[in-house]
């Protein structure tokens, strides 16, 4: 079924279109319920449709010569996913695997570049998607350098309260390239500090403020 052009216009990257432009990029994109677990894309796929990321977190990840995995990016709604693919034309260099339950659109690029990539506004929210990815791919490198695991646990929760909420702390622990055991103490310190709570079994920041000081 059609994705609905009135939520199509809530999208960043589509903001600029008409409503007839907006009506045709409805006819060509089409939204999908995930699993966890469930594959957007794989390796080496033919990478022919335009994904969006709405809800829910996906790991991008390869697999080594010995099956291990290879984890190279999470990614967290609203955002494109693997479009340097569709726009060099070339497979998909790495896997996608639904984290959570969620939800993604996807658009047929051979038409989607026909029409609509030559619009100023539309090229230049992808080549801002593809900035924010690098410096997303450097706030990664200078908080593994420059920050402690609970300062890399409170700036994670801190950006991400909503889906950290959702995730399990050994989930989170594997996110931030920490062991699940540091992962608990850091909770825990957390709890003690009076920044975090539990509501319901769920994470919940109780105190903003005082969490970013374990980061700054």
């Amino acid at each position: 079924m059609p994705y609905d052009a009135m939520n199509l216009k809530n999208i960043y990257l589509f903001q600029c279109l008409s409503q007839p432009q907006l009506k045709r990029l409805s006819q060509i994109s089409v939204q999908q319920e995930y699993k966890k677990d469930n594959f957007l894309f794989l390796e080496g796929e033919k990478s022919d449709k335009l994904h969006i990321l709405i809800e829910g977190m996906i790991k991008i990840y390869k697999c080594d010569k010995k099956g291990n995995e290879i984890v190279l990016n999470h990614f967290y709604p609203t955002t494109l996913v693997a479009e340097f693919a569709c726009l060099e034309h070339i497979p998909y260099p790495a896997t996608a695997v639904f984290e959570t339950n969620g939800k993604a659109i996807y658009i047929d690029y051979s038409t989607f570049e026909k029409e609509f990539l030559k619009n100023p506004e539309i090229s230049l929210s992808i080549i801002r998607s593809l900035t924010n990815k690098i410096k997303a791919l450097d706030n990664v490198i200078t908080r593994n350098l420059t920050l402690d695991s609970t300062g890399r646990a409170a700036k994670f929760i801190y950006e991400n309260e909503a889906l950290a909420s959702g995730l399990r702390q050994n989930k989170i622990a594997g996110i931030l390239n920490i062991t699940p055991e540091t992962m608990s103490r850091i909770i825990r310190k957390f709890r003690e500090n009076g920044v975090v709570d539990f509501k319901e079994g769920k994470l919940r920041v109780s105190d903003r403020k005082n969490l970013k000081e374990f980061f700054q």
